[in-house]
């Protein structure tokens, strides 16, 4: 298994207490489904982190609807992470994101699936090495080393499926374990937008609709105000039908 191990220790204590919660509803009306997944990635034998498996099964029920998916994750199984983001990036619905509060390692990877990524108040995504145990000869451990290098290669690519910076600044990203918070993930690409800035953009468009319902309103009242007040009576003149 390739997974998690921090380079920033700090961190590491909160992002393991994250509670693991895989739920799925369907809503038929709207053509919508949502997934929350927060916790570890991974296959478990008992019930305590989110499995491709799960994804997969979770995305057959929903069709064709849209996927909201609700993320909050430490990350965990790079290859389960992967596998995820294939499944996603497959379904026929639009897929929507939303980084509830940290999308770290694996969970950086299913993020990128999004054909809308949206960073909630203060969440963060984390991009690093991956990493795995090995016991054995010096030659185990060069042949894992070579699977750890092929492996952050093929995450590079789906970055830089999203990413608007270089190839090489990516790869160093991840070498030295780099954190992203909001704004700094939608600079670089990897989201499209924050909660905040949502909010903003819709009280932005309400005041522009109120201010062109107000200029309506006063060319209504100017055009009221140059009517004549008693209007001369036209003539109209009578034609004689003959039959």
């Amino acid at each position: 298994m390739k997974f998690l191990k921090f380079k920033n220790e700090k961190y590491e204590e909160q992002l393991k207490s994250i509670p693991h919660n895989f739920a799925v509803a369907h809503d038929e009306e709207k053509n919508e489904s949502t997934l929350t997944i927060y916790g570890i990635i991974g296959d478990s034998w008992w019930d305590d982190s989110t499995s491709a498996a799960d994804v997969d099964m979770a995305l057959k029920q929903a069709g064709s609807n849209d996927v909201v998916i609700h993320l909050n994750s430490p990350g965990g199984d790079a290859f389960d992470g992967i596998a995820i983001y294939n499944r996603l990036k497959k379904h026929e619905g639009k897929v929507t994101v939303h980084v509830d509060g940290w999308a770290c390692s694996a969970a950086s990877v299913i993020a990128m699936a999004a054909d809308e990524l949206i960073m909630g108040a203060g969440s963060m995504i984390m991009i690093h090495e991956a990493s795995t145990i090995v016991w054995g000869t010096k030659n185990h451990f060069r042949k894992e080393a070579d699977v750890l290098e092929k492996l952050e290669d093929g995450i590079i690519d789906i970055y830089m499926m999203k990413a608007n910076i270089e190839r090489e600044e990516i790869k160093t990203m991840v070498d030295n374990e780099t954190w992203f918070s909001a704004n700094e993930a939608v600079e670089i690409g990897f989201a499209t937008s924050t909660a905040t800035s949502s909010t903003v953009e819709d009280n932005e468009e309400i005041t522009q609709l109120k201010t062109q319902m107000q200029a309506l309103q006063n060319e209504l009242d100017q055009l009221k105000n140059t009517e004549p007040k008693n209007p001369t009576p036209v003539k109209q003149n009578r034609a004689v039908r003959i039959f």
